[in-house]
């Protein structure tokens, strides 16, 4: 299985009192989430299945892609590891997932996937991971394929 974390692209400061999940993306971050998308589309297989957090910047993250997607509350700013990796159905489901999430959520799952501590991995804006899962003599395995930027495309 692959699973491949994209967190979203730069986004405006929530104001005080203001909407988190209504936060819009920058003209910076529209950039990235372009150049990231155009890196994406050449890999990814036509047959790979997209989650969206229902927040207006990833599902804006997600449209530079045009595919289809769907959206999980799951994968929302409040979204847990242990949600998104229920929600891939993780190592065991088949194919390759694409998730569109949040910070601290795709940092935690990187790290608990790699065996570092939750505070020791963060996902830059704009920038994506792929990791592959496989099996070995010695049991399951967790490979890094690549760790991307938009602003190194």
């Amino acid at each position: 299985m692959d699973l491949i974390l994209w967190r979203h692209a730069e986004a405006v400061e929530v104001a005080p009192g203001g909407d988190d999940m209504a936060r819009v993306l920058t003209p910076r971050g529209e950039k990235q989430a372009a150049r990231m998308a155009a890196w994406l589309d050449r890999q990814l297989p036509d047959s790979a299945r997209i989650w969206v957090s229902p927040s207006r910047r990833t599902e804006q993250t997600a449209q530079a892609l045009e595919r289809k997607f769907r959206f999980s509350p799951m994968l929302g700013p409040l979204g847990t590891s242990e949600q998104l990796l229920e929600l891939v159905q993780w190592p065991h489901g088949k194919g390759c997932v694409l998730v569109i999430g949040h910070q601290p959520t795709l940092g935690q799952t990187i790290a608990n996937l790699l065996g570092l501590n939750a505070s020791e991995c963060s996902v830059k804006k704009g920038s994506l991971w792929w990791l592959r899962s496989r099996e070995r003599e010695a049991g399951a395995q967790t490979v890094v394929v690549t760790v991307q930027s938009p602003e190194v495309l």
